[in-house]
């Protein structure tokens, strides 16, 4: 799975003008609770109550700690997340965030094509320690995945509410394409432009 992420954040340099951090994570959204949620605290509510049938703390506990596959910070200071999906991320769970996110709301992938293949994987989701409890915000068996899923919401919908550009998301089947192009610089820079990075930000 590190080798996916791997992948992808050695070959950034040489596709945008950027500060490149791995494995970091904006404070908002380290530990968020109502204020860190601001105007999405409704939707991002609700979408745990689908996923646990319990109410969402105002204040996350202090155990909750994050963090995100990588952090990119432009020349211009406009900042956004880039996280590498794995199979896991691609489970009912995930499926029922997708179906729950506001028609406005601003992403760097498409949400089709990732609830279509959440859809497709619901039910044969990792089992294991890809799944074990994860109290107190998750108990039960299957913890796990819907812990992921949340976290992947809040790295979705959050972003623009703190004035940060769309969370751009790469699934492991594209990254397999992209190494494996015979120009992997080129590959990503063409993905990287119609998930909505700004012309600007690349090196030409």
């Amino acid at each position: 799975m590190k080798e996916l992420q791997d992948g992808i954040t050695h070959l950034l340099p040489e596709v945008v003008k950027a500060e490149i951090e791995p494995e970091s994570c904006p404070t908002w959204l380290r530990r968020p609770g109502r204020i860190e949620c601001a105007g999405m605290w409704q939707t991002v509510s609700a979408i745990y109550g689908a996923l646990t049938g319990l109410v969402l703390p105002e204040q996350a506990p202090s155990r909750e700690r994050r963090s995100l596959d990588v952090l990119l910070t432009y020349e211009d200071g406009r900042r956004q997340i880039l996280e590498v999906d794995e199979r896991q991320h691609f489970t009912a769970a995930r499926a029922l965030t997708l179906e729950s996110y506001p028609a406005d709301v601003e992403l760097g992938f498409d949400a089709g094509q990732w609830l279509a293949r959440s859809r497709a994987l619901a039910g044969r989701e990792p089992g294991g320690g890809f799944g074990k409890p994860k109290p107190p915000l998750f108990p039960g068996q299957g913890g796990r995945h819907r812990q992921r899923a949340f976290r992947d919401a809040l790295a979705d919908l959050l972003p623009p509410v703190h004035g940060w550009l769309p969370t751009i998301r790469i699934s492991d089947t594209e990254v397999i394409t992209i190494t494996c192009a015979p120009d992997p610089v080129s590959s990503l820079w063409v993905l990287l432009g119609e998930r909505g990075v700004p012309a600007s930000h690349f090196r030409l």
